[in-house]
């Protein structure tokens, strides 16, 4: 039959949609481009999606085209003496804004999930989206290596050592039972990936490697299992390869754990110091693999582990003397690990004040802060959990003096390098980028201090100068914490804190992304959380600006931040 004319037809004409969906653009059906779903494509229970194609202004100009509707534009004949004018013609008083350098870990993206779950951290999105991913690169060469990962963008992540990771040296002669158990890689790829991550310092060696490896000279096969088990799981987010290798043996690892536990007890397994070794090598390989609730199940059960060791001391009238080096140090790491976890999320503690030296001002390697800070920190985390049940003025004044007291100690608190760290800057500059950031988060959580207020934004810009200055040094361990408290206290409407050498104003966002970035190839911790988090409140906040104030009865603090940062390992 044939097509009728133009002149023929009843009715309106319809005409494809500019903004219609991919759906109804490719079946050449008219969309109503209605949001989320358009009709159509509801009725039809199809995948409504819009393609949206960008279009730069510098491409048509080097085509010597028009951009956009720039010109005279009509579907009839063109007329020759009314010919677009070149965009080479353009006013030459008009001025345009430059483009910024934009690295491919800064993006930060919004979609439909950010509206409908507020309250919920989509961590495989974001990594998707934003994190560097390192791929498999363990014997890549320098000429193979990915474009973000070569030339410049190197100096950009603050030239972290050991991108490229190198293939680990042949077993040491001390662990000949290592190349019995097999896999004798992972145990050197602790040694010389895994260790030299876990402190700040330059000139120190990491107690993962100086207190460890003498107590795995008499230590079962099953400690030596853990540690190949965490070599695995940090190595597979550079080579996805070692993910099920990893995962096995950690699996045969907490096997022979519960056949031990369940042979000989937990009091009995409370004496030996190598469970609690392998309990914290459990637990890191947790915060590295997904850091989610299953390490805080490592956490809880050292407790145990620890409270039974203590109440066996005391029925028994043994001597309190000091733990063994590896005992010592696994407490501190787990004690630790609450602490700073706390902060965010503001539950109860499970290690004690005790575990802390108030007076103890020397900064411990693994932790990058003195045990006195440390202490203050859980201090102010128990005083935010019971700020809102003060139930009468003499409490509530008694509250005002402890805090005014805290806040002394911090701001005339002088850390030290302790005996053997020499005089080492990055780790004096790390401990204090802790101690800034520990006057900020007492201000938020027991002050309600918020982005907009003076003190907070003086102290995010020292905080992340500090960090800026560390990124130049190439040295990002041991702040994980620091860069958090000041990324989810920085002010959206003053992101801009200062004015580089040249003029140029710096991004406050700018300078917690690369640390990020840098923090998730020279550290440990399980970066791609933290980063969740942070880019999560940042999105709360920029709707709270367009929404306008809102009355609420809790600070800022646990307003924001506490609802969604459960599980983090922040130490």
């Amino acid at each position: 039959m044939p097509r009728r004319k133009a002149a023929d037809r009843t009715g309106p004409v319809k005409t494809p949609s500019r903004n219609g969906c991919r759906e109804c653009r490719s079946s050449r059906v008219r969309c109503d481009a209605k949001k989320p779903v358009c009709t159509r494509c509801w009725e039809k229970g199809l995948l409504c999606s819009t393609n949206l194609v960008l279009k730069w202004e510098s491409e048509f100009v080097s085509r010597g085209m028009a951009f956009g509707r720039a010109g005279v534009w009509s579907k009839g004949r063109p007329d020759q003496s009314s010919s677009a004018v070149p965009m080479a013609q353009a006013d030459e008083n008009q001025q345009w804004c430059p483009v910024p350098a934009i690295q491919p870990w800064g993006f930060v993206n919004s979609g439909v999930a950010t509206f409908e779950n507020p309250g919920q951290v989509d961590i495989p999105l974001n990594e998707s989206q934003a994190m560097v991913h390192a791929g498999s690169r363990s014997h890549a060469s320098h000429d193979q290596l990915p474009w973000w990962l070569s030339g410049d963008a190197l100096g950009d992540l603050g030239q972290v050592a050991a991108v490229c990771t190198p293939s680990p040296q042949p077993s040491l002669s001390l662990f000949p039972e290592v190349s019995l158990f097999g896999h004798g890689e992972l145990f050197d790829y602790y040694l010389q990936q895994v260790c030299p991550r876990t402190t700040a310092s330059a000139t120190s060696s990491s107690p993962f490697a100086s207190v460890i490896l003498p107590f795995s000279l008499s230590a079962s096969p099953m400690l030596f299992k853990a540690i190949q088990a965490l070599g695995a799981c940090h190595w597979s987010r550079m080579d996805s390869s070692f993910g099920a290798l990893g995962l096995r043996l950690k699996s045969e690892t907490l096997r022979d754990l519960r056949r031990r536990l369940s042979r000989e007890g937990a009091v009995a397994c409370s004496a030996d110091p190598e469970v609690l070794v392998i309990m914290m090598m459990l637990c890191l390989y947790e915060i590295i693999d997904k850091c989610d609730l299953h390490w805080i199940i490592h956490l809880k059960g050292a407790n145990d582990l620890i409270r039974l060791r203590r109440q066996r001391a005391v029925a028994l009238s043994q001597p309190s003397d000091p733990p063994d080096p590896a005992s010592a140090f696994a407490e501190h790491f787990f004690a630790f690990q609450d602490v700073m976890g706390r902060t965010a999320c503001a539950k109860e503690a499970l290690f004690g004040s005790d575990y802390w030296k108030t007076g103890d001002r020397h900064i411990d390697l693994w932790m990058g802060c003195s045990p006195e800070l440390v202490s203050i920190l859980s201090a102010i985390t128990e005083m935010s959990r019971a700020r809102r049940q003060l139930d009468s003025n003499a409490a509530r004044e008694e509250f005002k003096m402890r805090a005014v007291l805290l806040e002394q100690q911090l701001e005339h608190l002088v850390q030290e390098v302790g005996d053997g760290g020499g005089d080492d800057d990055t780790l004096m500059a790390a401990a204090e980028a802790k101690r800034l950031a520990a006057v900020l988060y007492l201000h938020g959580a027991l002050y309600g201090a918020c982005p907009t207020t003076p003190l907070v934004v003086d102290y995010v810009r020292q905080i992340l100068q500090l960090v800026s200055d560390l990124l130049d040094r190439g040295a990002s361990t041991s702040v994980t914490w620091a860069v958090f408290v000041a990324a989810v206290e920085l002010d959206p409407s003053r992101d801009e804190l200062w004015s580089d050498s040249d003029g140029s104003p710096v991004s406050g966002r700018f300078i917690v992304l690369r640390a990020l970035a840098s923090m998730a190839e020279s550290t440990i911790s399980n970066i791609g959380r933290t980063r969740a988090v942070i880019i999560q409140l940042w999105q709360a906040r920029e709707q709270e600006l367009l929404k306008g104030p809102v009355q609420r009865e809790s600070n800022d603090w646990e307003w924001h931040v506490v609802p969604i940062s459960n599980a983090m390992s922040l130490a």
